[in-house]
């Protein structure tokens, strides 16, 4: 494997780290509490990993200063890339903030600080959960 300096990866290859890792942390949360189902699963998971879900977790991580310094930075990096996707079933901001939150997960797995974003995770989940 090539060595990379993660600080120079590009905000759209960290949010393809993160999305991947976030994605997996939800599911694994979800089928501990019981949901086995697939149909279940797809619908409760989208309560945690659609652009909009993200979006406003981000936004409350922000409002509440949960993020460090470096992990802001992160975020603005993944939020301000230029992407030649285009955002399925949401606006362009909603997308970029999404994006940024899983540049924010995936900067922080790639860089091993595996505990850090475990917080974040459980931080989100609860937030999450106390929507519905």
């Amino acid at each position: 494997m090539t060595k990379v300096d993660v600080k120079l990866i590009n905000g759209i290859a960290l949010a393809f780290e993160g999305d991947a890792v976030y994605s997996l942390y939800i599911r694994r949360y979800l089928i501990f509490q019981g949901q086995t189902k697939p149909n279940q699963l797809h619908r409760m998971a989208t309560r945690y990993v659609s652009a909009k879900a993200q979006a406003q977790l981000v936004q409350a991580l922000l409002d509440t200063g949960l993020l460090t310094e470096a992990e802001e930075a992160i975020y603005k990096r993944g939020r301000n890339a230029h992407t030649h996707t285009k955002a399925k079933n949401t606006d362009i901001i909603t997308y970029k903030m999404s994006t940024g939150f899983e540049a924010v997960l995936g900067y922080l797995h790639m860089t091993e600080q595996i505990s850090r974003m475990e917080e974040l995770i459980a931080w989100c989940i609860a937030y999450i959960e106390k929507q519905y």
